[in-house]
């Protein structure tokens, strides 16, 4: 049996506790508004309020989903978080990625506006978030580039059929009175993710690269380090177009050039903010507060206080500019250092490479 001195102690804890509790809550009512959007590490205490330029059009909650026009018989569908597109030829309908998240409604969306049937479902890549509801078209005709067609073999999913037609670099496909060019520049947010353009409408469709109006998501969308070069040239890729319309793959926008132009000087700003990091923060430094005898402990330290270093430069002057940019900077500086040290050989003792 516990001692009453216990019990008063045991009492006492708990008192405390609570009162440093309830303190706490108190002060993060109380806080100003720019401290409750103050990024601490990876994420914000509380969201940034969004600017305008990252509303999209509503979508009907009863329906699901948003179907839109763009030209000439090639229609944008959207959920609000996922995004493909098709066209009707005569013929038969070119699906553009089926997501699962739209799932069903895919289908509600075709019979809108053509009783045709699904002839090809084209796959911008092999991510089953993009194509997984594929297996909704079973006599379609399937289109992939090779790098995406073997890693979808490699998943083995039923829900995302092996494609029976693959190309390597490019591929023209024609049905009816509609042309769809497919290109490949090698890998960017993975490998065989490919520029989906129709000439008639101008409209240009890459996923996973430009978020119109928003900050790309976590880690310039989980784009792997060795990748990251190839996710950045697509930026550039992608403006080379002659394109009216952008279809991104997410979110509830479609984007114009003047959207990918600000995102690309967004990116620009990562990484000269990441290079400066870089030059001015040292493994000395960190190490003088954490001890050299875990190196684990250090390094993670070090890699933390850089990202720390470039998110605060970057939303000095993004956080208000673009969607989401408060939530996802700091994993943007995070993977943009890491690939200036695997790909660019901008090793710790070694002086940065230069910024253009």
């Amino acid at each position: 049996m516990k001692s009453e001195s216990a019990f008063t102690m045991g009492n006492t804890n708990h008192t405390l506790c609570s009162l440093i509790l309830i303190l706490f809550l108190i002060i993060i009512a109380a806080a100003p508004k720019s401290m409750a959007q103050t990024t601490i590490g990876p994420m914000p205490i509380t969201p940034a309020p969004l600017p305008l330029t990252s509303n999209g059009p509503p979508i009907d909650p009863q329906k699901g989903y948003l179907v839109q026009e763009l030209g000439d018989g090639l229609f944008f569908l959207t959920d609000g978080g996922y995004q493909c597109m098709f066209l009707t030829t005569g013929k038969g309908v070119i699906l553009v990625d089926a997501p699962p998240d739209i799932g069903t409604n895919i289908i509600k969306a075709i019979r809108e506006v053509t009783s045709e049937p699904v002839k090809y479902v084209v796959y911008s890549h092999s991510h089953a978030d993009h194509i997984g509801s594929a297996g909704l078209f079973p006599n379609a005709t399937f289109i992939a580039q090779k790098e995406a067609a073997e890693l979808i073999v490699r998943d083995n999913d039923p829900n995302r059929p092996v494609p029976q037609i693959i190309f390597d670099r490019e591929f023209t496909l024609r049905l009816g009175h509609q042309v769809l060019q497919l290109k490949y520049f090698g890998p960017n947010h993975t490998h065989g993710n490919v520029f989906i353009y129709a000439p008639k409408q101008k409209v240009l469709m890459l996923v996973d690269v430009y978020f119109p109006g928003w900050s790309m998501v976590e880690s310039f969308s989980f784009t792997g380090v060795t990748d990251l070069p190839g996710w950045v040239a697509a930026q550039d890729i992608a403006l080379t177009y002659d394109f009216k319309y952008f279809v991104g793959g997410h979110l509830n926008r479609l984007g114009t050039r003047e959207d990918m132009e600000v995102q690309r000087e967004y990116v620009t700003d990562l990484r000269r903010n990441a290079v400066n990091a870089l030059s001015t923060i040292t493994l000395e430094s960190i190490a003088r507060v954490t001890g050299v005898q875990n190196s684990w402990f250090l390094f993670s330290s070090y890699l933390s206080a850089l990202a720390q270093s470039c998110t605060d430069a970057t939303l000095a002057k993004w956080k208000d500019r673009l969607g989401g940019a408060d939530i996802f900077t700091w994993s943007h500086c995070n993977q943009i250092m890491q690939s200036l040290r695997a790909n660019d050989g901008f090793a710790i003792d070694r002086p940065p490479v230069p910024v253009p």
